[in-house]
């Protein structure tokens, strides 16, 4: 059965990266949003002064080659008698741009340069600007779209963008080989709480390690715990079945008959609860292996000791992949729990979200939905659903339940229409990776 989905700590490590890198993205784009102007205003200086400087050359040695040959992408020019801009240039950023025109070419300082702005439409503006030429004719010139501020931002940002993916992508794929130790043993932590044994690697770094191999001492002390306390039951049920089965005997040939009567139930009870233990305490540490079962037929022999009490409802045929011994064993203490408290048991095999799905339905007095996580505690007692002469330990459940934590399956509980008790036993399958 596959493990849910759930965040885990890698998850909340690579939010908290993308975060940053989203706000070091933002940061960048402001950054360069504010050195641009300055970045396009130090270009279109530029551009202007070498415009200039080669205008006047061209135009001293072919005045008709000097608006064709100058006239780019960028730049318009043309040559006429009088100036485009009639006024002397004015406003901060205009006066800026004339003072870097003549830093970069200083042999243009002096001469007659004036810049306007133009605007044209959807918010953009030309650069124009006229500059008396050696022989007296003006040269126009037209700077297109001065304001589009996101020529260089925008390589800058692309770049930025594409080294914080990388960078993030890197730092994700380290963190999840750093923290796979610790997803193990998560893992192995979850399984070892549903009673399963898992033999961690001790590796990645020392405190990890340190970690898995305190994990490792802890799970074979609790196998040898368990395993104490199986075999100290087993022999202690095995003395005490000597003395029941001549307590049986004895009470066979009293004549008082129903004295006899007394002590023989008594003993069969005592066997029975001795039996009820020992099933429990063996859920404890049951291993088994998957393999293809007709839940049918396996359903059939579980419920055919029980004569008519028992019926089994559902296909002819379900073939599930799971585990036979823990699956009986859970079916017959829910099956018997069923017949004794309800006097029947009706079966019924089906699919469930995809699963399939064993619900064993009594018409006894039920059990009220607040109780039904209680009942999965070993020896719990409900007066008002179980009078308190019945038989056993109250370990059907709960062996039942063990079995299922254990296996991977699950039990839960409803109440049928007639007021008894639904068992819901999601059959077992194999854990997939």
């Amino acid at each position: 059965m596959a493990r849910p989905f759930a965040p885990r700590f890698a998850v909340y490590v690579a939010v908290v990266f993308l975060v940053l890198g989203v706000m070091e993205l933002a940061a960048s784009l402001l950054f360069y949003q504010a050195i641009d102007r300055q970045t396009l205003d130090e270009d279109h200086a530029r551009r202007i002064a070498e415009l200039l400087v080669v205008s006047d050359r061209i135009h001293a040695a072919d005045p008709e080659l000097t608006a064709p040959t100058m006239t780019t992408g960028h730049l318009a020019a043309a040559v006429a008698r009088v100036p485009a801009v009639t006024s002397p240039t004015s406003g901060q950023s205009l006066t800026h741009i004339e003072q870097r025109i003549v830093e970069w070419e200083p042999t243009l300082a002096g001469r007659s340069l004036r810049l306007a702005m133009d605007d044209v439409g959807n918010g953009s503006r030309d650069l124009v600007g006229s500059i008396r030429l050696t022989h007296g004719d003006w040269l126009n010139f037209r700077s297109r779209d001065i304001n589009a501020m996101w020529p260089v931002a925008l390589r800058a940002s692309v770049l930025t963008l594409a080294t914080t993916l990388g960078f993030l992508a890197l730092g994700l794929a380290v963190l999840h080989v750093l923290t796979r130790p610790l997803r193990r043993m998560s893992d192995a932590a979850d399984a070892i709480g549903r009673g399963r044994h898992v033999t961690i690697r001790e590796t990645g770094p020392p405190d990890l390690r340190k970690l898995a191999h305190s994990m490792n001492i802890m799970q074979e002390r609790i196998a040898r715990l368990l395993q104490d306390q199986a075999r100290s039951f087993e022999a202690i049920s095995h003395d005490l079945r000597t003395p029941l089965s001549r307590q049986k005997v004895a009470g066979e040939l009293l004549e008082d008959r129903e004295l006899g009567d007394v002590i023989v139930a008594s003993a069969e009870e005592m066997e029975a609860l001795l039996a009820s233990l020992q099933r429990f305490l063996r859920a404890q540490h049951l291993t088994a292996e998957p393999e293809m079962l007709d839940l049918r037929e396996l359903t059939e022999q579980v419920v055919h000791p029980f004569n008519q009490n028992a019926k089994v409802l559902g296909p002819a045929s379900a073939m599930a992949n799971t585990f036979r011994e823990p699956l009986v064993l859970a079916l017959q203490a829910l099956v018997e729990n069923a017949v004794q408290f309800g006097g029947e048991a009706r079966v019924t095999i089906r699919r469930h979200d995809g699963k399939w799905r064993i619900e064993i339905a009594d018409p006894g007095p039920g059990i009220p939905s607040a109780y039904f996580d209680a009942v999965l505690d070993p020896f719990f007692r409900l007066d008002e659903a179980r009078a308190r002469d019945t038989k056993g330990f109250g370990l059907g459940i709960p062996t039942a339940h063990r079995l299922m934590a254990r296996f991977d399956g699950q039990l839960s509980f409803g109440t049928s229409p007639e007021g008894g008790l639904i068992a819901c036993l999601d059959v077992p399958e194999p854990v997939t990776a």
